[in-house]
């Protein structure tokens, strides 16, 4: 009998970004040119570029609910990352709908504080965010800007990072990854969390310039849950997700595109897709 063979699969759930520097775009890079197979579902469809975001367009709570059915019924993913859920109403959908299903991994990225330094979301969805999807979550990534909001506390420095990664690790996630992309130092250095009372793992970057930025938070998150759905261990895929991260930054660090913050290069080493055998 001739073998058979499946693609391990990631499914993004986030936000659209035309400008192809974040949101499903991001994900989708991500998870291709790591060699997992890439499935999306809309969740609102921004307006933005380089430069920033015009306007954003919300998709209808039930569109977003047929979407994850669509894909979780089909193509059953080996994992799962979430992106940018800017309602309480979006939040029980998707936390109601996942749970239908067998557990797979979650990543879940808490896109809350826009580059300005605005909040994106209300309180009543950073509740909801809190109370129903970070049991769901294995792990979840805030930027130091996110922590400061989760944890109650200004979140300027790495002695910050550490107390501000306990708390939020005590709101009932399974670990934290907290990135310092915006330390003020010539060394970038990231916490990831795992339990209470254990020394953090630390995952140290020497800066470099560039303003091409653009969707590196998306790309960690979805590089994370593209490592996941080839079977790595939750430590070994934030590792690994670092790495690319940063390669992909490093790669694009020259390359002008648009007039503002411009993207990763996240095909600076692509994979073909990984193809395991059917048993």
């Amino acid at each position: 009998m001739q073998k058979k063979y499946r693609y391990p699969s990631a499914l993004t759930i986030a936000g659209f970004d035309g400008s192809g520097g974040a949101g499903i775009q991001a994900d989708i890079k991500t998870f291709s040119s790591l060699g997992s197979f890439a499935t999306s579902v809309l969740t609102a469809l921004p307006v933005q570029n380089t430069q920033g975001v015009r306007s954003i367009y919300p998709i209808p709570v039930e569109a977003v609910r047929e979407q994850i059915e669509a894909i979780m019924d089909d193509i059953f993913p080996g994992a799962i990352k979430i992106g940018m859920v800017h309602t309480a109403e979006l939040v029980e959908c998707i936390v109601s709908t996942l749970k239908r299903y067998p557990v797979t991994p979650v990543v879940f990225d808490p896109v809350m504080v826009a580059t300005s330094g605005h909040k994106l979301i209300e309180e009543k969805t950073i509740a909801a965010i809190v109370e129903l999807l970070f049991p769901l979550a294995d792990v979840i990534t805030p930027n130091m800007d996110e922590a400061s909001i989760l944890a109650e506390m200004p979140v300027k420095d790495l002695d910050d990072m550490y107390v501000a990664g306990e708390k939020i690790l005590k709101l009932g996630c399974r670990s934290v990854l907290l990135k310092g992309g915006h330390l003020q130092s010539r060394v970038i250095t990231s916490l990831y969390f795992q339990e209470t009372g254990v020394k953090p793992l630390e995952f140290s970057y020497t800066k470099f310039d560039t303003n091409n930025t653009h969707g590196s938070g998306c790309t960690l998150s979805s590089a994370i849950a593209a490592y996941l759905s080839q079977g790595s261990s939750l430590e070994d895929a934030v590792a690994s997700a670092q790495e690319y991260t940063h390669q992909a930054i490093m790669h694009g660090a020259e390359v002008q595109t648009g007039k503002g913050n411009g993207p990763l290069n996240h095909f600076f080493n692509p994979k073909q897709l990984i193809k395991h055998e059917m048993v």
